[in-house]
């Protein structure tokens, strides 16, 4: 099954280091990062889309993070 997560943060150090993870353990970039000023806080927002394959069955119990 492909699962699927979009990781979202600061546009900032972090937020890097996030997707750099998701990476290292199998998930795949899927799509363009987004950007967005976030005005409340004063902040560039990012997200960014991955994906991965996983032998396991869907439920909405999953914590797609730990696969």
């Amino acid at each position: 099954m492909k699962i699927y997560r979009f990781l979202t943060g600061d546009d900032n150090s972090a937020f890097c280091h996030k997707v750099t993870e998701a990476l290292s353990k199998g998930w795949a970039l899927y799509g363009e990062p987004t950007y967005a000023y976030d005005a409340a806080n004063g902040v560039m927002r990012c997200g960014q889309a991955v994906t991965k394959e996983a032998d396991v069955e869907y439920s909405s119990d999953l914590r797609l993070g730990q696969l």
